[in-house]
């Protein structure tokens, strides 16, 4: 698959549609909300949603690493189901093409939560719908750059193609490391990023996230409701 080809069944797919129309929606909701002389409008719309993009590597980088990654959510029969929609699927099988984009019932939420309180606490209505736009459109990129991580288009470019690495690293080595997926920045602040097979000892746990038979026969659910067989025969290599 080329990039060109990527991108065009890229922009098709159903949950970036949804995107696109929420980022239409949010766009305009923001500039129709927002008062005053043309500078003052500017502010409430602007400012929000660029700390909202800036922000924006901090949250992926701590949503990814404490909670996607983490174990209470298959402790509890309530939200193993999540868990295992929104990572340990992917991370069974990460060649498995229906979960490489996110739910939407669960990143739409997230989206809000870290939006809404930058835009409301910078401006008004306008900012948290200039902020949650802001959002979205940072998923439209992040979606796109996992895309390229897992789909072989063989990207042309030194960046691109280190992000790449580094995520399939993540996935195929060692998952304690490499938490970003549009930035690494974070990772190299508090020191998860590597660059290669030798700079950190390959995981056992890279396919199972630590779900393995110890934690099968304590919490149960997850294997009960696993209809991949697979991914489970991966998630106990």
């Amino acid at each position: 698959m080329t990039l060109r080809e990527l991108g065009a069944v890229y922009v098709q797919h159903p949950t970036v549609l949804t995107y696109g129309a929420l980022l239409v929606a949010s766009v305009t909701l923001a500039i129709s909300l927002s008062e005053g002389p043309l500078s003052a409008r500017a502010f409430q719309v602007t400012v929000p949603a660029a700390v909202a993009v800036l922000v924006y590597p901090l949250a992926e980088y701590v949503l990814h690493r404490f909670l996607l990654h983490s174990t209470f959510l298959y402790r509890s029969p309530l939200t193993v189901s999540v868990w295992r929609r929104i990572h340990y699927d992917h991370h069974a099988d990460p060649d498995d093409l229906r979960v490489l984009f996110g739910a939407l019932p669960t990143t739409l939420p997230i989206i809000a939560a870290v939006t809404l309180p930058i835009g409301l606490a910078i401006s008004d209505m306008s900012g948290a719908a200039a902020a949650f736009g802001a959002g979205v459109a940072c998923m439209l990129v992040y979606e796109f750059c996992h895309c390229l991580d897992h789909l072989r288009c063989g990207p042309r470019n030194r960046v691109l193609e280190a992000m790449r690495r580094r995520h399939l690293l993540h996935h195929f080595h060692n998952e304690r490391g490499n938490f970003g997926i549009t930035s690494f920045v974070c990772d190299r602040l508090v020191g998860t990023l590597y660059d290669s097979r030798g700079a950190v000892p390959r995981s056992e746990t890279v396919f199972n996230l630590g779900y393995g038979e110890a934690e099968r026969r304590r919490y149960p659910w997850l294997a009960r409701i696993s209809d991949t067989p697979e991914a489970a025969d991966r998630a106990n290599r």
